[in-house]
């Protein structure tokens, strides 16, 4: 077998690998809810495909993620998923899709781009970038549908982006962060395992 085809089995066997832990670790962290939403705790292994498979293998990641999500929505076991969805189901779906996918592919690109002046600094900018991009995405996408979420969710006196920052994002965020940067060492020495091999 020749250098190509022994990196694309590779490639392969860590995608997988790294599917299978998206499946578990969504399916797991949908059931931690903070606020209206549940932790993404997903975007480990998003990152470490974007990183060591590139930015298209943290898109495919993502976009799975974004499947399982809106799974979750179609099905009715995510109340929040399923009632943005049963008001508005292609911007739902959108939405969905769209933040895992490009959380992937921006951590895949931040880790090539950082990684040319410095590996280790790549790791820890890929694993912020992940949830700023996933986050950031919902926040955006979620604004388009602020009339649903002020008729199902938004309390008396409280704003759509109030909710959507504090009540959605806000702690989700901060720890979703937290976990990717606390894990970015661990990250980093698998990196530079795969790597030496």
């Amino acid at each position: 077998m020749n250098q190509a085809a022994k990196q694309r089995t590779l490639k392969m066997v860590q995608m997988a690998i790294l599917l299978a832990l998206v499946l578990v670790l969504q399916l797991w962290g949908s059931g931690i809810k903070i606020g209206a939403t549940s932790l993404s705790l997903v975007l480990i292994p998003i990152v470490l495909g974007g990183i060591m498979v590139g930015p298209w293998g943290g898109a495919v990641l993502g976009l799975f993620f974004g499947i399982i999500t809106l799974s979750a929505g179609i099905s009715g076991t995510d109340f929040f998923t399923a009632t943005l969805f049963q008001n508005a189901p292609w911007m739902t779906g959108a939405i969905c899709l769209g933040k895992g996918l490009f959380a992937g592919l921006g951590a895949g690109l931040v880790y090539k781009l950082v990684s040319k002046k410095s590996r280790y600094g790549g790791v820890f900018c890929a694993a912020a970038a992940a949830p700023i991009i996933n986050t950031g995405l919902f926040i955006l996408g979620a604004l388009t549908l602020s009339d649903i979420l002020a008729a199902n969710f938004v309390g008396e006196g409280t704003t759509v982006l109030y909710f959507l920052i504090f009540v959605c994002a806000g702690w989700n965020f901060l720890l979703e962060l937290a976990v990717n940067l606390l894990v970015a060492p661990a990250i980093f020495r698998v990196v530079e395992a795969v790597s030496k091999k």
